[in-house]
């Protein structure tokens, strides 16, 4: 062994501070399995566990001859044998090393242990330091747990020895590290560049891309075709990938980067590999409230809105059909490459029930359904096939609309009519009212304005009487009219009366009748009557006494 023990020896005698706790000086002279036996110049050697000579980074490269720091902690413990601790001494060691690093532009190294509430802890061999979350990147990042069980170099930027309270940054020591190749880095970026990189952070939106002192974001939607919902799925922490520069702002020093770029897009001559209604099989990748999206090839997605998941269903949900990962057959709808978007479709794989019932059925057709639901502007009916029908309020009843609907109930089977089949617009119109002749029409057809008609009283109100004048239809005599009419009758449910019809309108379906103007008909041709027999009479009167003169004259001749 070329080690001079003896001139060390003398050295270390001559160096020894009797004080205990004092820093003393020991030399290496034999390394066993579990102890390393070491002499500080008194009368006996010390044995020190080996792993108290354990570096920061839980290796030891002890060696016979070393010279190693200790604490004098007793000459002779009472059997014999110094007493001393490397430890202690190493804690000594640490501080001064942490002091000069608060005082000073060095760096200290140690093993972040753990995660706490604001960052994470560190253990500098032996003493308790705290990172806070902010100071661990330089960019700001969701979570730490990357770097837990990793030995890092920091910057120390507060100390309280007394209350052992180190704060640390490790932001610090990266941003100096990279200042110097970010400069040179930053001045050989073009957009368009490919380049090797390693993921450094990842969140919600994106990762970041250490480029060797350039930090470059890879948003979300440039890592692949295909939809992701996290960086994560495709993407690890400290991951080698290869990328391209799609976007470098020299004054903002920012650089946007993409590794999609650096394959083929999927969308190129997409309408040509997916013609119109054609079926597909698709894999549903995200549910939302208004559809979901199908990847029909890898880095192209379709919707399949909610209007085109079920014929009649048009508010059903994507979940009660699909699950995220589903596999189902599609149909192409509409294709637009420039706008990069698909509709798709599920409904159209099935008979269109609209479609059918316009092939079985024909305008005039009377079938029967079950009222489904009653609404203001009219009447729901289920039909063949899980479509419905709509009865407008204006087709329920030739007249007193509101009045027919409320004998209408709920799941009530009912006979209608078809009145129109519009299946492209999805529409079926019923009628109710077509079933039977429209009494209103027939009646004013041979009841015109002017027409003397009886009636009998129905209903009476402040302002009118209404008479019943045949089945299924009424007319209505103003009070007025009635109280200004010579007739002495007394008003009652059931009375007869004849009257005249004074006007029709059409558009509201309403006769007005009046007694005065009977009357006043009855005077006019009671004056013509009488007239009339006045002429008769003159006539009969004018031809006496012609035949009077007549005979006369034939009197005198014979004579």
């Amino acid at each position: 062994m070329s080690v001079n023990f003896e001139e060390l020896l003398d050295k270390n005698l001559s160096t020894v501070n009797m004080k205990l706790g004092s820093l003393v000086t020991g030399i290496v002279i034999d390394i066993l399995e579990t102890h390393a036996i070491v002499h500080v110049g008194l009368k006996s050697e010390a044995a020190i566990p080996i792993h108290e000579f354990v570096d920061e980074k839980g290796k030891t490269d002890l060696k016979v001859g070393d010279e190693v720091q200790l604490t004098l902690e007793a000459i002779e413990d009472g059997h014999g044998n110094t007493r001393v601790s490397r430890e202690k001494a190493v804690r000594k060691e640490v501080w001064k090393r942490i002091e000069d690093c608060l005082n000073g532009e060095t760096i200290v190294n140690g093993l972040i242990t753990g995660q706490v509430k604001g960052g994470m802890t560190v253990d500098i061999q032996g003493i308790k330091a705290f990172l806070p979350g902010s100071l661990a990147e330089v960019l700001p990042t969701k979570g730490l747990d990357h770097l837990e069980g990793k030995y890092e170099d920091f910057k120390v930027i507060k100390l309280d020895k007394e209350k052992s309270n180190v704060v640390l940054s490790r932001k610090a020591v990266l941003e100096q590290v990279n200042s110097k190749e970010r400069e040179e880095l930053l001045t050989s970026l073009e957009e368009g560049q490919r380049l090797k990189g390693v993921v450094k952070n990842l969140t919600d939106y994106g990762a970041f891309v250490d480029l060797g002192g350039v930090d470059g974001l890879l948003h979300i939607t440039d890592i692949s075709w295909s939809r992701i919902n996290h960086p994560s799925e495709s993407l690890n922490i400290g991951d080698k990938i290869e990328v391209q520069i799609i976007k470098f702002d020299k004054e903002e020093k920012k650089v946007s980067l993409g590794i999609k770029q650096l394959t083929q897009d999927p969308w190129e001559g997409i309408e040509n590999k997916f013609p119109l209604n054609t079926s597909v099989m698709a894999k549903v990748t995200n549910l939302t409230d208004y559809g979901f999206f199908a990847e029909i090839e890898s880095g192209v997605e379709g919707l399949v809105h909610v209007s085109e998941i079920d014929w009649t269903n048009k508010n059903i949900h994507p979940s009660k059909v699909v699950q995220l990962g589903d596999s189902l057959e599609v149909m192409i709808l509409v294709v637009d490459e420039e706008k990069r978007r698909i509709s798709l479709g599920v409904k159209q794989l099935t008979e269109n029930p609209w479609q059918v019932f316009m092939h079985k059925h024909q305008e005039g057709d009377k079938i029967k359904g079950k009222i489904k639901s009653i609404t203001d502007f009219g009447v729901f009916i289920g039909l063949e096939g899980n479509i419905d029908g709509l009865v407008h309020l204006s087709d329920v009843s030739w007249g007193g609309e509101e009045e027919a609907v409320r004998l209408l109930e709920k799941n009530q089977e009912i006979e209608t009519i078809v009145l129109s089949i519009d299946a492209e617009r999805e529409r079926i119109s019923l009628g109710i009212k077509q079933l039977k002749a429209d009494a209103f029409n027939e009646f004013t057809l041979s009841k015109k304005k002017g027409s003397r008609v009886v009636g009998n009283v129905s209903a009476i109100t402040d302002e009118r009487i209404t008479l019943d004048l045949s089945e299924g239809v009424q007319g209505y005599l103003p009070q007025k009219d009635f109280a200004n009419s010579s007739l002495e009758l007394t008003l009652e449910i059931g009375l007869e009366i004849e009257v005249i019809v004074a006007n029709i309108t059409k558009k509201d379906r309403e006769i007005i009748l009046s007694l005065r103007a009977l009357e006043k008909a009855d005077e006019r041709d009671a004056i013509k009557d009488n007239a009339k027999k006045n002429m008769e009479i003159e006539k009969a009167s004018k031809s006496n006494l012609g035949e009077m003169i007549k005979a006369e004259l034939l009197d005198k001749k014979d004579e």
